[in-house]
């Protein structure tokens, strides 16, 4: 607790937010840790010698009881059924667009239906127009509920959206009046420019694949990047580099920063890093304050105050006060994959980096730093996702690590050749020269990244990995740290049982779920889908007239992955089969 105070409280922070999110207190008991709360902030102002002593229980369970509370009031209620399943009279705003489909645009946003208003999900045909931040909308459109997934393994979308404090999905398909606000905000105008500035990139003389690249690694909006890169990212363990992550957040403050320091005074230098401080948190709230964004801008911003305060930075008090400061804000950011993923990964650069770099040759040149640093900060953090990654995606491929040695030295002078272009473009300064090199070389660079997703011997999917196992390996990979940097047989044998462990657990999940056998039916659209498993095998009774990608991905690879399925068949029926016969036993489709 001496060592670092503000990493322990806010994992019991945390731990108070998971366990009110899996118990839901509510009535008496929740009234209880408010009082007993308020008891313990009381008692910790007074002092004794005994309240001395167990100063540190008191804080811990005043920031476990603080995570309940706080969690209880981001908690929304169930959603008002009386406009479910129902075409009615919309009004509505936009807040964020969002990742557009084969059939439509989606936004997230408020409506207005009689009384009643909440928060929704908006489908818009994708040959509709384009809706923007500075109006009000109004149409007739179908209100529904997302359907609860049918089976565990399926991916709970309700439950997902209830944690943005979403409960609707909204499907318009009239024409759309629009009225042109007079209560925009700050956060609104913010927006709306940067969509100004989307369609400004959207007119350049570029390819379409460079476009959406640029807008993605500069301004955050990854709408309308099509599948096929979307998925090489994925595939080639890339996906980091896409998006606003640490690592744009550091090269566009340095670049701020080296220019300030030209025109500013020696004397005065503690100025050009507070005026960079600035920029990039007015950069964040342009692009909006994403997770990695956010977390990003607090630590640089924690770091830099150390060092002007003549303190010592420390790493892990930067982190921790990052994620106090996002959770405060939203207790259900916690259970976002991004951010999650987003902290791990700082985590596993602090605990691995530095003993991964001892093993390596004395960094006595810049290109051998770069290079070695590139190797270890990109092993470490895969190593500390992957048992995250491995769970939430069932999936990995190792040429995500030669991939990430290949690319990642190169990210710094994209990202600046990138913010570079979109501040030409910005201004309505347009160099067709200019245009034409940064096309060429963004082409070069998705093709290499193409090259690499395509590489499938090395790409494994269906990896099944349970909550129990994912644990298991996380305490591997924390062991790692003593193994690298001392090898000896105390440190050998705690690595050691510890995969043995990983292995015992994995082998009776394995035998666990072999055993099972189960028939299910599954509704795809308006297709029904027939599955009987038998140990270790399944097979797949698919309509003749259903989408296999849809299948495959929808249902067959979620299903293998969680029953552990190591042989699966696919089998189709005619669309217009009642029943379906397998081993003497007859089931039926309705």
């Amino acid at each position: 607790m001496q060592k670092q105070p503000l990493l322990i409280l806010v994992i019991f922070f945390i731990l108070g937010i998971v366990f009110q999110d899996k118990l839901v207190l509510t009535g008496f008991a929740f009234y209880s840790v408010i009082a007993m709360c308020l008891v313990v902030l009381v008692a910790v102002c007074f002092h004794s010698y005994f309240l001395h002593k167990i100063k540190v229980v008191l804080l811990a369970f005043l920031f476990f009881g603080t995570g309940i509370i706080l969690h209880r009031y981001n908690t929304y209620s169930e959603a008002n059924s009386v406009l479910i399943n129902k075409k009615e009279t919309v009004s509505f705003k936009i807040s964020q667009k969002l990742n557009t489909t084969e059939k439509y645009k989606k936004y997230e946003g408020t409506a207005q239906a009689g009384n009643i208003n909440f928060n929704s999900i908006f489908y818009v045909p994708k040959d509709g127009k384009e809706l923007d931040f500075i109006h009000y909308y109004k149409t007739e459109a179908y209100i529904t509920q997302p359907k609860a997934p049918q089976y565990d393994f399926q991916f709970d979308y309700t439950r997902y959206l209830k944690r943005k404090h979403i409960d609707y999905q909204i499907y318009i398909s009239d024409e759309i009046v629009s009225a042109e606000r007079n209560d925009l905000t700050l956060s609104d105008q913010l927006r709306q420019y940067r969509f100004t500035v989307l369609k400004k990139i959207d007119k350049t003389i570029m390819s379409r694949k460079s476009k959406e690249f640029l807008k993605g690694i500069i301004l955050a909006d990854r709408t309308e990047i099509d599948a096929v890169t979307v998925q090489d990212f994925n595939k080639s363990g890339l996906v980091h580099f896409l998006a606003i992550s640490g690592t744009h957040i550091v090269v566009i403050f340095g670049m701020f920063y080296y220019l300030l320091i030209r025109f500013i005074p020696l004397q005065f230098r503690k100025y050009a890093v507070i005026l960079s401080l600035v920029f990039i948190w007015l950069f964040a709230a342009f692009i909006g304050f994403g997770n990695s964004v956010l977390r990003s801008c607090i630590m640089l911003s924690v770091y830099f105050i150390f060092v002007m305060l003549q303190r010592k930075p420390d790493l892990l008090h930067s982190l921790a006060l990052s994620a106090f400061f996002i959770l405060i804000g939203d207790t259900q950011q916690l259970f976002d994959v991004g951010f999650q993923l987003s902290f791990l990964a700082v985590l596993g650069i602090y605990w691995l980096n530095q003993p991964l770099l001892k093993h390596f040759p004395k960094q006595d040149h810049y290109l051998k730093k770069l290079l070695f640093n590139t190797i270890t900060i990109s092993l470490s953090a895969q190593l500390a996702t992957l048992p995250l990654v491995l769970y939430y995606f069932h999936q990995f491929s190792f040429i995500s690590i030669i991939a990430n040695f290949v690319i990642v030295p190169f990210s710094e002078i994209i990202i600046v050749f990138s913010f570079i272009m979109t501040a030409f473009v910005t201004c309505g300064i347009d160099f067709g020269l200019l245009n034409g090199v940064y096309d060429f070389v963004i082409q070069i660079l998705l093709e290499m990244i193409h090259w690499f997703a395509e590489t499938d011997l090395l790409f494994f999917e269906n990896i099944p990995m349970n909550g129990f196992e994912m644990l298991s390996v996380s305490v591997v990979i924390y062991l790692l740290r003593s193994f690298i940097l001392k090898f000896n047989f105390k440190n050998s044998m705690r690595l050691i049982m510890a995969i043995i462990v990983f292995l015992i657990v994995r082998t009776g999940s394995n035998v666990f779920e072999n055993e099972k056998e189960e028939v299910l039916i599954y509704s795809l659209g308006k297709s029904k889908i027939f599955s009987i498993k038998s140990g270790e095998k399944i097979c797949f009774w698919v309509s003749d007239m259903e989408d296999k990608v849809k299948v495959l991905r929808y249902i067959i690879n979620p299903y293998c992955s969680s029953r552990r399925v190591d042989y699966f068949e696919i089998k189709s029926f005619s669309s217009s089969s009642q029943k379906v016969v397998f081993r003497d036993r007859i089931y039926d489709l309705k």
